[in-house]
This record gives structure tokens, sequence and C-alpha cells, in this order.
């Protein structure tokens, strides 16, 4: 893990100690609402439905066991009990009184933590695959790179008030498990042919009420020009992009408008900060300034090579052979794994975890995993260093626990926004959805036979839910100030699901809340009629088309249904 120096922590230390001072002038009255907003979203406070909601940061999801302990108190003494994981790899709450925030804020920097650019039009928390630094198909670590785009970005003065958001994501594994083609710039880390270092760069995905893939701008950038080029992208997209309408203010829209135009554009800006100054003021990568961040990734002291370990013992029972199959996954270290914690259980909605469960994966990752977690993209848990030989013990205590349940990748295993009840933006309520998902498909031996299903849910449009990316996803739509839902069939987040990055289609018109889960059954119940040995439900769907699937989730609507030409999505 990287480890704060200590301009890190005074600079944390003293944000927060000016957030105290702005938010008890705005208690007293001397900041309006209108003069607080903008700086409280600085720090990761939002007013959603009911309450203030606090965004905390966790840089490409890598936490350590005493930060998680802190969230787990935080949650306990400040909020009712509970946080949310989030498809971002942060954490937040949804009920901290807004006269405690700074106190919030003090407990946050005592562990190196902070809400800086978790909201506001600015670059967000960057991201990266879960499995970044342990994984097996891994080519080059991420994590230094992450670390890099973090400290260059934060409070960037030219960034500050972009005309949206802006997402960065990073992979360095042959398999793309970060998602990157669905943000605005997707970074792969490559080698050339000689064995350079370098990033393939996507630029212009995003999800939202226009879902589209990004295009790669440029195949192989070094390694040390990567903060140039980013800077370029995003001084163009400053320059360029729509601040008349928020909802064709995102770079994505910007590049499906001009197309080579952009690209020509980003690459003229490129070549002009590498040359606009000869006393080299451009912000090239030192291999000195890598060196001194990549320190901070090492292998932990107590992880050395062991002997392998091919699978779980013949005669192991089969609820730990599921749990294998599911939760383990290899690891580039000899005689080390990496093991999932499923948050998803019935009664809690996806995503969410108790301070009490927040204190058990923390006690887990002591025992297991020298003390380092990661927060999914899926909202789970990662344990990245574990002992293969240990993987018995850390089933059992992880069961004992509470996260022993093998639904990782299964339909169960959803993702899915807080929606209409915490979120002012959202149409419709993704939580009941989820819920009864949850519990109509609650049989382990029905999942493990339907296999690999992403199933994501999405309360508005804004997409938090990812539902474009779902195998099935599940979007929350208003109409006449009811709940309805439309489904969408064969997206992709390019993950080995689906290698290919693709958006859903919509199957019909929308569905009313107690529609969806018989919908749902009945397109799965297509799959299993119609599908060929071995054959996943993704590729089923790709393979027949979208018209059965519709027909059969179309058959069981209610005579009160509405027949409407879907929005677009």
């Amino acid at each position: 893990m990287y480890r704060y120096t200590d301009f890190d922590r005074q600079f944390v230390r003293a944000r927060a100690a000016q957030f105290r001072d702005q938010l008890e002038r705005h208690l007293a009255g001397r900041l309006s609402d209108d003069e607080f907003r903008p700086l409280r979203l600085q720090n990761g406070w939002y007013v959603q439905r009911h309450a203030p909601m606090l965004r905390v940061a966790v840089p490409y999801g890598v936490i350590g066991s005493r930060q998680l302990r802190l969230l787990a108190g935080i949650a306990r003494t400040h909020d009712r009990g509970y946080a949310h994981f989030s498809t971002r790899q942060n954490v937040q709450f949804n009920w901290i009184p807004l006269p405690q925030a700074a106190d919030v804020m003090d407990k946050l920097a005592e562990v190196d933590m902070h809400g800086i650019q978790t909201s506001g039009n600015c670059i967000r928390n960057i991201t990266t695959d879960a499995l970044a630094g342990v994984a097996a198909d891994e080519q080059v670590d991420p994590r230094p790179y992450c670390e890099l785009l973090r400290q260059w970005s934060t409070l960037h003065p030219e960034f500050t008030f972009l005309p949206r958001k802006f997402k960065i994501a990073v992979s360095g594994a042959a398999e793309d498990r970060a998602a990157t083609a669905w943000h605005d710039i997707g970074l792969l880390l490559r080698r050339n042919e000689s064995g350079a270092v370098g990033f393939k760069v996507l630029v212009g995905g995003g999800m939202g009420r226009t879902p589209i893939i990004g295009r790669t701008v440029c195949e192989f950038v070094p390694w040390q020009q990567i903060l140039v080029y980013v800077e370029a992208i995003v001084r163009v997209y400053n320059r360029y992009g729509r601040r008349d309408n928020a909802y064709k203010a995102r770079i994505k829209i910007l590049v499906k408008a001009e197309g080579r135009r952009f690209f020509d554009a980003v690459n003229e800006e490129f070549r002009h900060i590498l040359t606009r100054d000869v006393e080299g003021s451009a912000p090239l990568l030192a291999q000195e300034a890598y060196d001194r961040v990549a320190a901070g990734f090492a292998l932990p002291a107590a992880v050395q090579p062991l002997a392998e370990v091919s699978g779980p013992p013949a005669d192991a029972s089969l609820t730990y052979r599921r749990w294998w199959q599911r939760s383990v996954h290899a690891h580039r270290v000899a005689g080390y794994r990496a093991a999932t914690l499923s948050v998803k259980r019935p009664g809690q909605a996806p995503g969410d975890v108790t301070d009490e469960q927040m204190e058990r994966a923390a006690d887990l990752a002591d025992r297991f995993s020298c003390g380092e977690l990661r927060i999914t993209h899926e909202q789970n848990l990662l344990l990245p260093w574990v002992r293969a030989a240990d993987l018995p013990a850390l089933y059992e205590a992880a069961r004992a626990a509470g996260y022993g349940t093998p639904n990782v990748g299964l339909l169960t295993d959803m993702i899915a926004c807080p929606g209409g009840d915490f979120c002012g933006l959202a149409n419709a309520r993704s939580i009941p959805i989820a819920a009864e998902l949850t519990e109509r498909f609650d049989d382990l031996d029905e999942l493990f036979d339907l296999g690999d299903i992403d199933l994501h849910i999405s309360g508005c449009i804004n997409s938090c839910g990812h539902h474009h990316s779902g195998h099935i996803g599940i979007l929350g739509v208003d109409k006449d100030g009811a709940e309805w839902y439309q489904i969408t069939l064969g997206g992709s987040d390019g993950s080995h699901h689906a290698p290919v990055p693709t958006p859903g289609r919509v199957i019909g018109p929308s569905f009313a809340a107690g529609e969806v889960a018989d919908a749902v059954e009945a397109i799965l119940d297509v799959y299993r009629a119609r599908r060929v040995a071995g054959e996943k439900f993704i590729d089923a769907v790709h393979r027949l088309g979208l018209d059965p699937f519709k027909v059969a989730a179309n058959a069981g609507r209610t005579a009160t249904a509405r027949h409407e030409e879907p929005v677009e999505a």
C-alpha cells in the first residue's frame, strides 16, 4: 500500500481544519447554503433525499484494516450503523448529521483518508482492477501509476471546474477488469516489442443518457509521458466541452461530435506541452518519481513464494469447493491466492455493510492478508495476500463472519445503486428490486446452474448502478409519478464474461415494480431451455438475439401494464 508522507498528512489535516472553519461559519449563518455548497462538495459532502451523504475517497480501492475499523467507528458513532461500497471503489455514509461533519473529517485524517474530489466537476477517484498487483495475468502493476495520477490530479488548479465530472480507470492485466472503455479516459498498460512500458489510451466512454464505448486515441504512450497526454485530453475537453447543457457536458459527447478533430486537437496539444519550455517544465515522469511511489507497492515483508497448491482437496466439502471456485483467484506469487469476501446477502442492500461486518473484515485482513483489503467494482471486499495453505481456515472464518457465500459472479452478486430510497436524483428505488431478486434466486444449486451473470440495477439514467454494462440491466424510470423499470440485455464491461464492452439493449416497454422479478425469471427460463452445452448466458443472448427473451419477458406482463415505447437509454 502507498504510505502517506508527512506532506500528505499535513495537507489532509489542513484541509480538514479548513472545512471545520467553513462548516462553523455556515452553521452560524455567515455562509449561505449557496456559498457553502461548493465548499462541502469539494470535500465529498452531498445533501441527498433525507440527509447529508459523505463520499470517502479510497484511491484505486486499496484500504487498510486500520482504516476500515475507523470507518466502522464512524458508522457506529455518527451514522446509523452501516456504510455503502460504491462501484467507484469508494465508501459512502448516508445519515451523518451535518453539525458532526467536521468531526468526521478529523477522524478520517487520522488514518490518511478524506473526501477530496469524490464529487464536483473535477477528476474523480482513479480506479483500477481490484486484483492490481496480485493478478496472475498482470502485465504491468497499475497501482504506482494510479497513485501518480492521483497526486497529479488532486486539486489541479486548471481542472478544478471542468464542464462535468471526469473519471479515469487504469488496467495492467490481460483481462480488463477495470471497465476502462466505459470511462472518460481508459488507460491500458502494455509493453511494446522492445519491452518498454506504455499506455494504450481510450477516451470518450461513459454511461448515463448516452452510453458510449471509449475510442482509442493513441495506441502507445510511453509511461514517462502519460501525465502530459492525460493533461492534453483534459485541457482540450476543458476548452471545448459544453457548459450550457449538463446532459451534454461529458467528454463522450464532445468526442462523438468532433471525432477525428478531437483526436487531432489532443495530439496537437500533447506536442505543444512537450515543447512549450526548453527548461523542461512539461510534467514528464522521471524514473526517480516512479521509484519513489512504486516503493510503497513492494510485496509485503511477510509475503514470500511458497509451495504451490493446485486446488481444493479431493475430499473437500461441496460448499468449500464452490467457495474456492467462485471466491478464490489466481495469484502472481507462488503459494498465494486472492479471495473475495462477498458482501451480498439476503436482507441487506448490495454494497451495504454494517459496522460489525467492517470490523470482522478488518480482522480477517489482519489474520490472512497482511492487513490489506480492496473494495471492488462489484461492491465486495477482496483480500489480496492470502496463503493458499490458509484458505481452509479463511473459509471457516469468513463463513463465521458472514462473508462465505459462494455467489461471486453469479446472479445474486448484483450491482445496485442506493436508488430512490436515498438519492434525490433517482426516479425509482433499486433496493426493493434487488431484495426481491435475491429472495427469488436464493438456491445455490440454481445459481451455479445459471452460471456467470452480471445483473446491474440503476435508479435513474445517471447509471450509478452501471445497468448499461450488465448482462441483465435494470433501469428505474418515472412515468406520471410512478416507478417503472426498463430491462436491457447483452451489456458487458469488457471483462472475461464478455470481453468486448457493449451497451445493453432495451427489450421492450417498461415493467411495473411487481413485474421485474417475473420478467427476469422468464428471461432465464429461455436461457435454460435454449442454451447449448457449456454456453454462458451472455453468449446465449448474443447467439439467439433479443426476440425470444423479449417475448418471454412480456408474456407475463399484467393487464394494467403500459405498452409504450421505451425511453431512450
